[in-house]
Order: C-alpha cells, then structure tokens, then sequence
C-alpha cells in the first residue's frame, strides 16, 4: 500500500507531545521493512534544526489557492529508517517561535492540510491513503471531497483520522470558513459536517468527512461515548460509532532500551538489574536527593495541569511523604501547582525535588533511576509515559483511565499477575491507598524484582499496532 501520514509534529525532527512520538514510530512500523511506501509529511517549522535541514533536499515548488489567496509551498525530502519525510516550506505561517498558540493557527494548518492534499499530484504519486492526526489535520478529509473529482492521483484516495486527544477541537467562528478556509458555506456548514453551536468545528467535519476514525487506545474510545470525557463531541461519536476504533499506540522500543540506552548513567537488563542501582544513586546525586537506596523514588513527568491528576497528588503529598520516599517532579504547567513544589522543594529538603521545565536528559534519568512513576490521570487518551517507565523498570501507578487502563493491569501480589497499582475513582484517597500498597510490595525486594523484571519484558511495540491499521485500510480500500 501507500500511505501518506500527515501530522503536525514528528519526532525526532520536531516535537511538543505525544503525537510527535507517534508520527516518528508508527510509520517505519507501517513501512514493514519496505513492504509499503509510507511517506510522512509535516511543516517545516523554524524549530527543525540544521542537523536535519543538512539532510533535506529539495524537490520542488509550488503555488495553490488557500480561498482568495495564493499561497507558495516547497517541498524537502528526507528518507530515513526506510520512510520518505516530506516538509512543506511557507516560512509566513512555519517560521515562528513555537508550534502552536498563534493568533492564526486556523490559517495555518487550513495551510497545512490544503498543502497535503495538494502534495500528491506535485509528485506524481497516487497514495491509497491519508492517515490524518488531530484537528491540525481535521480539513484534510473535507479538501480531499473536492480533490478526489478533479486530482487522477486522489480519485481512489481513502483518509484515516485519528484523535490524540479530543479535548482541542480546533474551533473557530464560522465566518472563517469561506473567507480563510475557502468552503463553500452552503455545502459544509451543517450539523453532518463542520457547524458546531454556530461556530466551525474542525474536528467534528474530519470525523463526518473521513473513511475511518481511530483513537489512540480501546478505552478511550469507550469513554469518548460520555461527555466527561467527550468534551462535547460524544453525539458526533455515537453518530460515527459504525467506522470507529481503538487502537493501543506503541513506543520505539530500539530508542526507550535501558540495554543500549546512551543517555542513562548505566545501562541493564532484565537478566541483570545492577545497572538500575546505579542510575538510582546517579539521580539521587544529581538533584541533591539523600543518597539512600532503600528509599522508594517517585517519579512524576507531565504537564502540570488538572486533568493530569495534580490536584489529587497535591491532596495527599504530604501523607505520601510520611512513608520513606523521595519525590522527583519534572514538568511545567498552571502557576498553582508550580508553586506547590517549589515549596514542597523547600518544605522536604533532600527528598523532594521539583524540575519546573522541560528537560529529556531528566526525563531518560527519571525514568530510568525512580522505582515508581506516578500519573493519576483524570483523563488519558493513551499515555505513553507508563509504557517508557515499565521498559525501564520503574513500576507505574496510574488511574484506570483510556490507554493507563489498557497498558498497566493492576498488580496482584497472589499470582504475581500485572504489571502497576491502579486505582479508578477520581479520589485523592483511593490513589493513596494505591501508593500503599506499591510501596508495600516494594519491601518485598523478591516481589518487586520479579515485578520489574515483568514490567521490563512487557511488548510495547508498535508491531501489534501497525497491523491493526494495516487491517483498517484494506478494509476501506476494498
């Protein structure tokens, strides 16, 4: 088959978040060692740097209308891991500081995805599909209606389109539509398309217009049913119950390797655990922590925001901190709970330590050198934090939620089945409680070996995953 992935961001070229990390493994997964010609497309942002730019070469130009305006697009071509990288040049919409929360993302990514749909015939290639993520690429399948009567390269075309995270919509008024987008407003403002409270909502028209929709885990497409979790979309759901599924996403299982990992203080494996020791005291060292190898190490990574579950760690941080435990926090977020360990930081010297910024150097010694990873999430569509720790050891606790509930089944110390503590109400008691018993099995030093070690051999890859997409667009195309 061929595939044409298109997404906003793509690791390792550009990333903000988890679907940068999914563009970059999924792809060379759907490749199969070259059985298919899948080829990626993104923006060429000011952010990519030269160390990649040095590798592009360029193709071509072109020029396309975007409504009353006539828009300038070059194409770069990258081939790396047996995937084609194209990045679409327009330095008035991608040469920016930052990826998004500009005052004209609407434009931009109409940009994009008119762009996208355009690429095709600009290389003579007919791809049979368009696999579409999150609402920056919601217009693709509504510009491809059009394209596929008047493009020969289109005419067969299918589009996939996949929800990372239902929450950003992509939601503009509607006098955006003709004058930026350049649709007809007879033809695609109503309710089986983009009208939405009055307003334009672009992930709801990709849903209507696209052949397929996938979420990133069974859960959470369960969950997408409610509006809890729906965040007002959940009639558009039940509406397109018919052509939706969810599928776990994976992690690059070659890049996440404590065996070969060059970024930690001492690689292991599962036949010999020493190497994790080392990272322990390593981090221990390093954040200034009490250099004490049988206290429990929490771990927390994330976006310091509510529905990441920070209200219900900052309820019962002080009672966590009654057991003997060290605290490793790095992420930033809402000013509230930055500030709440700032002052945890200052109120628990030598055992808490909170990183208010972004750092992967922090994040690969977190993950590798904590014994638990703490992500209490109130609402997770897949999570991909969980899948890294378990690889390298570091035992989760989560919430039952989305893809936390598909990837971490609850530990029982009976069997030794499962892999985390998991807790389902949205209640600071009920996570702590999950704590305990985590740090319970923790000093049985048998118990928890054997519980990393099951945690280390867990298969997070993207082989599993990969066919499962493979079996939806032979579906859509036969």
């Amino acid at each position: 088959m061929k595939i044409l992935f298109a997404s906003s961001e793509v690791a390792p070229f550009i990333k903000t978040g988890g679907l940068a990390d999914v563009a970059g493994s999924l792809p060379p997964a759907l490749a199969e060692g070259g059985k298919n010609d899948v080829r990626v497309v993104l923006p060429l942002y000011a952010g990519i740097g030269d160390n990649w730019r040095s590798q592009m070469t360029f193709v071509r130009y072109f020029y396309f209308h975007l409504g009353w305006r006539s828009c300038y697009c070059g194409i770069f071509q990258l081939d790396r891991g047996g995937v084609t990288y194209y990045f679409l040049d327009n330095e008035t919409y991608f040469k920016r500081n930052g990826l998004y929360g500009h005052y004209d993302d609407g434009e931009r990514f109409a940009y994009f995805s008119k762009a996208v749909v355009e690429l095709p015939a600009q290389l003579s290639w007919s791809p049979d599909i368009i696999h579409c993520n999150d609402w920056q690429t919601a217009l693709i399948p509504i510009y491809l209606m059009e394209a596929r009567r008047n493009v020969p390269e289109l005419t067969g075309t299918k589009t996939v389109y996949t929800i990372h995270n239902i929450e950003y919509q992509g939601r503009y008024g509607n006098s955006i539509l003709s004058d930026v987008f350049g649709l007809d407003y007879g033809l695609y403002f109503n309710e089986h398309m983009l009208s939405y409270y009055n307003d334009v909502n672009l992930m709801k028209g990709a849903i209507y217009a696209s052949d397929y929709v996938t979420t990133v885990s069974p859960t959470y497409a369960r969950e997408l049913q409610y509006s809890f979790y729906a965040h007002g979309l959940e009639g558009v759901v039940a509406d397109n119950q018919y052509k939706m599924q969810g599928i776990l996403n994976g992690i690059d299982t070659e890049a996440f390797n404590p065996a070969k990992d060059p970024k930690i203080a001492a690689n292991f494996t599962v036949d010999d655990l020493s190497g994790k020791a080392v990272c322990k005291a390593a981090l221990q060292k390093q954040l200034g922590l009490e250099e004490d190898p049988d206290a429990a190490i929490i771990g927390s990574i994330s976006r310091l925001v509510g529905h990441k579950g920070y209200d219900l760690i900052t309820a019962a941080f002080d009672r966590i901190m009654n057991n003997n435990v060290q605290f490793v926090l790095l992420g930033t977020g809402e000013w509230g709970f930055e500030e709440f360990f700032r002052n945890a930081q200052a109120r628990y010297p030598g055992r808490v330590s909170s990183n208010i910024t972004y750092s992967a150097p922090l994040s690969s010694a977190i993950y590798a050198g904590a014994d638990l990873f703490l992500m209490p999430s109130i609402a997770e569509p897949c999570g991909l934090s969980q899948m890294i720790a378990l690889r390298y050891g570091t035992i989760p606790i989560v919430r039952l939620t989305g893809g936390l509930r598909d990837s971490v089944p609850s530990y029982n110390p009976a069997t030794g089945e499962g892999l985390g503590f998991t807790f389902a109400n949205i209640n600071a008691e009920d996570m702590l409680g999950a704590v305990d018993r985590a740090l319970a099995v923790y000093e049985d030093k048998d118990a928890w070996t054997a519980l990393m070690k099951k945690g280390m051999q867990a298969d997070f890859s993207w082989a599993k995953s990969a066919e499962s997409y493979l079996e939806i667009y032979k579906s859509i195309l036969s």
